[in-house]
């Protein structure tokens, strides 16, 4: 690409999060702690970005240490064996105001493509004339898909955790360079 602009994470005004149900009553919220975001574009036009994000597993929190903890293990995402989530776009393509993202979710070595929804914030400077941009993401994947099968039949029917994880993230990007 020319005039190609890399885009930084700031992680100070960003958040990643998702929320699944629970006794199929009740939404849980969780989010990483640590995880990165690369965006490589043409100057300040996001269509066609490549988009690049890693979370480490290890970072997971419910704001629940036991849960936190089973979530880490292979009954779940096996940090382990799997300590990083990865995703890589295919395409990042304008629709109306907002963006499509399509890529590579990759968790537990399982890669699936998935669709999100982006919601374009705009451009801003901050009080030290930095230029950012914002972008709140959404979407809903089938933790299945991804072998996070585990869960527990109740006694009155139904099981303990959904399958479907609805994903909200708040990104700011901090332009480079």
């Amino acid at each position: 690409m020319s005039n190609t602009t890399t885009w930084a994470l700031d992680i100070a005004h960003s958040e990643v999060q998702f929320k699944i149900k629970h006794l199929m009553i009740t939404n849980v919220t969780g989010g990483f702690t640590k995880y990165d975001v690369q965006v490589n574009a043409t100057g300040e036009d996001f269509t066609n970005a490549n988009i690049s994000f890693t979370a480490d597993v290890a970072s997971i929190s419910t704001n629940n240490e036991q849960r936190d903890g089973h979530l880490r293990s292979a009954d779940f995402f096996d940090a382990e064996k799997f300590p990083q989530i990865t995703f890589q776009s295919t395409s990042f393509s304008k629709v109306g105001g907002d963006y499509e993202l399509q890529g590579n979710l990759t968790i537990k070595g399982v890669s699936k493509p998935v669709k999100l929804t982006v919601e374009y914030g705009g451009l801003g400077r901050d009080p030290w004339g930095n230029l950012k941009a914002g972008f709140t993401i959404s979407g809903k994947i089938n933790r299945t898909d991804w072998g996070l099968g585990w869960n527990a039949a109740l006694e009155a029917g139904g099981v303990l955790v959904g399958e479907d994880v609805k994903i909200n993230c708040e990104i700011q990007l901090i332009k480079q360079g």
